[in-house]
């Protein structure tokens, strides 16, 4: 492992460390070394990986703070402040990656943006980093091959906390937080996707978007206080994939639909809403509506689950005890062959 304080780095918060940090990860790029960066704050613009090469530090951040060493943003030009494209078998371990209060526009965290998809597996793996407050998203992975984000934080960006585009990835133990956009948005292509064990919470445009998306599996999550919907599955752009092969079971989606600012679409007001989709199963999942931390703010959702245009799927078996506050169930129909739609108990949200 090399220090990157070896090669010139200081952590002082003021110098620019962006020529001594690169100066580290070439040198650990010659043999597929890590580069440990001691507690500290480096003012840098973007650095960019090379394969085979880890960049850890010690993960001592908390929900609110950094803590650790902090990669902190000083360029409102760069497009990223990590980037990783084709930075085959790297790691980012431990380490705090701050946006300097969303400084520039379209910022992205950490960034993979190759011109077409590899002909071999990213494995880029995220752990334990805490990647907060970027104009653009927290990670932006397009045409990413293979992944993992683990035990991460990302929080309070200016656009999604994970914005994917891609294959074979494992998001587990995360929370992604208070973002602009969405918790998790997959917008385009994106498929075979493990979603266990995240929090995903307060962020504005939804808790799990997916357009043209198919092969995920979203277990025992907790969404919650969505502002839109809290799982929102529906068409993508013309021409892409099909909404298809969905296991979604033992989540908890919780107060979706906050009406913060400009009210949303009014069926974006639920917790769940699935247009289009086929093979979907939603089953052992419970809702409830609520309000802001505190007793604060105005209830929600209007609308439980939102259903359009299902094929081969089922609905079945979940708990809507206090779902909502107008439906529990708004089927739009168009479904096609093999839809059950049944034994999902429940009552609408009285507030007292």
């Amino acid at each position: 492992m090399l220090n990157a304080r070896d090669f010139g780095a200081l952590g002082d918060g003021q110098t620019d460390e962006t020529t001594a940090l690169q100066r580290a990860l070439d040198a650990a790029a010659k043999s597929g070394e890590t580069v440990y960066l001691p507690a500290g704050v480096y003012p840098c613009s973007t650095l960019r990986l090379a394969p085979h090469v880890g960049l850890c530090g010690d993960p001592t951040w908390s929900f609110r703070e950094f803590g650790g060493a902090v990669l902190r943003l000083n360029d409102r030009a760069a497009c990223c402040l990590i980037d990783a494209t084709d930075a085959f078998g790297a790691t980012l371990n431990g380490l705090c990656l701050d946006g300097a209060d969303n400084l520039g526009e379209g910022v992205h965290g950490v960034l993979t943006d190759p011109p077409a998809y590899p002909a071999q597996e990213n494995v880029l793996r995220i752990e334990r980093c805490k990647i907060a407050h970027f104009s653009g998203d927290g990670v932006f992975l397009n045409r990413i091959f293979c992944f993992t984000l683990r035990h991460s934080m990302f929080a309070h960006n200016g656009g999604h906390g994970a914005h994917i585009r891609g294959w074979d990835g494992f998001i587990l133990d995360n929370w992604f937080s208070g973002n602009r956009g969405a918790g998790w948005g997959a917008e385009e292509e994106s498929a075979s996707i493990t979603m266990t064990g995240n929090r995903i919470e307060w962020n504005k445009l939804g808790g799990v978007v997916l357009r043209g998306a198919t092969h995920y599996n979203l277990t025992g999550n907790y969404i919650d206080r969505s502002r839109c919907a809290g799982i929102s599955i529906r068409p993508g752009r013309k021409g892409g994939i099909e909404n298809g092969v969905f296991t979604i079971t033992g989540n908890v989606i919780y107060r979706s639909g906050a009406p913060h600012g400009t009210p949303p679409e009014d069926l974006d007001s639920s917790q769940v809403r699935f247009e289009e989709v086929s093979g979907l199963v939603f089953t052992g999942n419970t809702l409830r509506a609520g309000q802001d931390d505190g007793g604060q703010g105005d209830f929600s959702p209007q609308h439980a689950i939102v259903l359009r245009a299902l094929k081969n799927s089922v609905i079945k078996d979940n708990v809507l005890d206090g779902a909502a506050l107008q439906d529990l169930l708004v089927d739009l129909a168009g479904h096609g062959e093999g839809v059950i739609i049944q034994d999902n108990p429940g009552s609408l949200f009285v507030p007292n």
